[in-house]
């Protein structure tokens, strides 16, 4: 199948980079939200991002206004109808995307393929809610999606080769590499990595070491390019939670039982970069610890 037309369902942090890195392709992109404020913020964030590349001779200048010209937005499901590839970037709660799912399904092609961004949520549990299980998988973007090389792509048991291969194209089309992942919680990367984030914020809640001694520990003494309280903020507590939920849900071992201090966090707000406060208090110049 060849994909031309997809849709990208969502227009936070990952959906609007998701948007980006289609049209800079050149597919044609309809970017859906219920917000509107959302969906200008985003075509106001993928412009400037690509100014950014442009500046940095990555791009032409011309690449600017053609990517831009391929990027529509809706604030209604139905008009995703006539894409070939749908991708879901919606909040990473299984309510929300199957709620998304039986409201587009009327409007879809018999041809198109659904596919779900989620980091952690079963496939085949999201694919079986749809009338199209064998055209459906997960379609993993790392953040921040222009910037990062990978792509997991996640069958559920019933996707069928075509689908893993159409999917497999639309990322070699992007320029970024495609890892095959099975259909377990959380998959691969955050598999590793958010257990890994939550036992830097255990070592945080049982006085081990502060923030700042945590994340410094961890960039100079394992390489890391940030400290994991640091990167935890970066991606949301909230989703960090969910995650580490998910593992410890589906897998039933308690070496993933969430931090209770992480779920304090998430409980009080404070989810990171985009509530301003996290393991950070981001609202100075620069961000302090807070605690």
């Amino acid at each position: 199948m060849d994909v031309k037309k997809v849709g990208v369902i969502g227009a936070g942090q990952m959906g609007n980079g998701i948007a980006h890195v289609l049209a800079l392709a050149g597919f044609n992109v309809v970017l859906n939200d219920i917000s509107q404020q959302a969906l200008d913020s985003a075509l106001s964030l993928i412009q400037k991002n690509l100014a950014r590349q442009a500046s940095r001779g990555k791009i032409e200048d011309a690449e600017v206004t053609a990517t831009m010209d391929r990027i529509s937005t809706t604030l209604t499901l139905a008009d995703l109808g006539q894409t070939d590839l749908v991708i879901e970037a919606a909040t990473e709660r299984e309510a929300v995307k199957q709620a998304i799912f039986e409201d587009l399904l009327p409007h879809l092609q018999p041809h198109t393929i659904l596919t779900s961004n989620t980091s952690s949520i079963s496939i085949t549990r999201l694919a079986s809610r749809t009338d199209r299980p064998e055209r459906f998988m997960g379609f993993h973007f790392m953040n921040p999606v222009p910037v990062m090389q990978l792509v997991e792509l996640i069958r559920g048991i019933a996707t069928d080769e075509d689908t893993f291969q159409a999917c497999q194209a639309v990322v070699e089309k992007l320029g970024k590499t495609a890892a095959s992942a099975e259909d377990f919680p959380a998959f691969i990367v955050n598999r590793i990595l958010m257990p890994m984030i939550n036992e830097a914020v255990y070592t945080l809640y049982e006085g081990v070491g502060s923030v700042r001694s945590i994340d410094e520990s961890m960039k100079l003494g394992a390489n890391h390019p940030m400290g994991p309280l640091e990167l935890a903020d970066f991606i949301g507590l909230d989703t960090c939670l969910a995650i580490m939920n998910v593992l410890h849900d589906g897998l039933a071992d308690t070496k993933y039982r969430p931090c209770p201090l992480l779920t304090k966090y998430v409980e009080a707000g404070w989810l990171g970069r985009k509530t301003q406060r996290g393991f950070y208090d981001y609202r100075g110049e620069t961000p302090v610890p807070t605690r």
